[in-house]
């Protein structure tokens, strides 16, 4: 009996143990998954980490380019090592806020160029993001194909209110 209460508080004591591991701002890592076109999981010292891809924000899944969005993101980095450089701040749902490069090139902004992805204005004042984007509205790619494209922020906002 004695030994079923110590291994009751020491399971106990394990678990309230904090899992969280120190994460850098700049690391490597393997991708394990691919959630939608701005989330990804990736994995970092044997630790699955939720990447939410910085500046920017891809149509949701049920809006026109959002499937073609993850499988871009998909096809570029799915099972491959992936440098995350991030400024170590997470939104509301956890997920890390990053940029990925995978050979020096920056998956963020591919995304934009080839319009599968805007420059989330509201999180992001980088420029060069908002630059790239108009390149890719005037050249009519991806999503910019379409007449009266609907930000994916509004289309949540719209999904929500009639959720309700």
């Amino acid at each position: 009996m004695r030994i079923y209460k110590f291994l009751i508080i020491f399971l106990l004591f394990i678990s309230s143990c904090d899992n969280d591991i120190s994460i850098p701002n700049i690391f490597e890592a393997k991708v394990i998954g691919i959630k939608d076109g701005d989330t990804v999981e990736v994995l970092y010292e044997k630790h699955p980490i939720i990447i939410r891809l910085s500046d920017i924000d891809c149509p949701e899944k049920k809006q026109p380019y959002g499937k073609k969005a993850k499988k871009f993101v998909s096809d570029l980095i799915f099972g491959k090592e992936v440098k995350i450089v991030s400024k170590g701040k997470k939104d509301r749902w956890g997920r890390l806020i990053a940029t990925i490069f995978i050979n020096e090139v920056n998956v963020n902004k591919e995304l934009v160029k080839v319009g599968l992805a805007m420059h989330f204005k509201k999180y992001s004042k980088d420029q060069s993001y908002a630059d790239i984007e108009e390149i890719a509205k005037k050249n009519k790619v991806g999503m910019w194909e379409q007449e009266n494209v609907i930000e994916p922020w509004n289309y949540r906002k719209h999904k929500k209110k009639h959720n309700r």
